[in-house]
């Protein structure tokens, strides 16, 4: 399943423009990590591919089909959508939003159904929530929030997954987890993965294909290992850093030095 934007143009209000013109080609079955500095624009880019920012101009395709053009249930059963700051209802439980996941597959003639059922308790398993199924959300910490909210997500099913920033509030050994799961969806069920990273090491380690924004402008796109330059980086994040071998995956390894003393030029590459 194929997910563009052409000549993307996307703000809050005349002005405030946020991105200009942009043109993005998203890679089918791959993990895509959206990098850039805090304002770039990656969030705003993931709420429009989510069709919950319309465009002031041009399109965003989902197999070729402008995404405003298509219901709203049939986008719900092909993009999944993890937000920054999701909200649960008071006293939910763990289990029953979970559910709600599949709720883009059920109607007045399609009740709830066996399959409805494996999905809801393998979203639990993956997210290893079974035991906390019937807890309230908010009596969880932030961490198992957050996995909550990944299980309704991976409980939809869609072809497509679109993730802001999915390890905020974990600590690094459930961001792997989480990193290493998404991985796994991307790999064993083909899903089309894209997602904003604030760490630079994990996008380059997780992801197959980066997309690297300053100020609502792609600098670059494409593998890490093509892309990621010390040049790059000062560019991207205003910061001088040393690029060396990941030495458990091999993948662009960013060592930070400090703070850019220079502005560096602006360039378009998209490779």
């Amino acid at each position: 399943m194929t997910l563009e934007a052409r000549r993307l143009r996307l703000a809050y209000g005349p002005d405030r423009v946020v991105i200009d013109e942009l043109d993005l080609v998203l890679p089918a079955g791959a993990v895509t990590a959206v990098i850039g500095a805090n304002g770039s624009g990656k969030s705003t880019l993931l709420r429009a591919l989510a069709r919950l920012l319309r465009p002031s101009s041009g399109q965003v395709l989902l197999d070729g089909h402008d995404l405003h053009g298509l219901r709203t249930r049939e986008v719900a059963r092909r993009l999944g959508l993890l937000p920054q700051a999701p909200t649960a209802p008071e006293g939910i439980t763990v289990r029953d939003l979970v559910r709600r996941g599949r709720t883009p597959h059920t109607s007045v003639w399609r009740q709830w159904s066996e399959a409805d059922e494996v999905a809801l308790r393998a979203a639990l398993v993956a997210t290893d929530l079974t035991g906390l199924a019937d807890e309230p959300v908010e009596a969880l910490s932030g961490g198992q929030r957050q996995r909550a909210w990944l299980a309704l997500v991976i409980a939809q099913g869609t072809p497509v997954l679109l993730l802001d920033e999915p390890t905020t509030f974990l600590d690094v050994a459930h961001q792997l987890d989480v990193l290493n799961l998404v991985r796994r969806l991307n790999q064993d069920d083909g899903r089309t993965v894209v997602m904003v990273l604030h760490d630079l090491n994990q996008a380059c380690r997780y992801a197959d294909h980066l997309v690297a924004l300053r100020a609502g402008v792609i600098v670059a796109a494409g593998p890490p290992a093509e892309i990621v330059t010390e040049e790059l980086v000062e560019e991207v994040f205003d910061l001088e850093a040393r690029i060396v071998p990941d030495p458990v995956t091999g993948t662009p390894l960013v060592v930070p030095v400090g703070r850019a003393t220079r502005d560096a030029p602006h360039r378009s590459t998209v490779a």
